[in-house]
């Protein structure tokens, strides 16, 4: 069977949210898309708004819904979903976060996001 170069690659696709109190104030993300074979490793990068602490990644992959993947505050994973624990790294230093996939998949074609906020909400009660 002969198969195309791009039968054996991923497309990872980055988008930006923000969940800032500010007109202007920007998360951004690098690169803008990455094109990897499979079992290689691929890193995004992250810049959340200035003071925010806290950091978001997520995962859409196509037909399927928007799923989180890991959370970080102030610098340290805060909260991770057993499919990053398998597979995928995050960190943040000074003023950069990354994402990184250890052995890419072909499962593993998506569109990537990074959020950044100032406060998250740990639990809503009624009383």
């Amino acid at each position: 069977m002969v198969r195309s170069a791009w039968s054996c690659r991923l497309l990872i696709s980055l988008t930006s949210v923000s969940a800032g109190y500010g007109f202007g104030a920007l998360v951004t993300q690098s690169p803008g898309y990455l094109v990897k074979g499979k079992e290689q490793k691929a890193k995004m990068e992250c810049v959340p708004i200035k003071g925010h602490s806290y950091v978001y990644w997520y995962w859409k992959k196509l037909e399927e819904a928007l799923e989180f993947l890991v959370y970080l505050q102030n610098q340290k994973i805060t909260d991770e979903t057993e499919v990053f624990k398998q597979r995928f790294t995050a960190e943040c230093l000074k003023n950069s976060c990354s994402l990184g996939i250890n052995s890419t998949e072909a499962g593993d074609s998506a569109v990537f996001f990074c959020a950044s906020s100032k406060a998250t909400v740990v639990s809503i009660g009624c009383s």
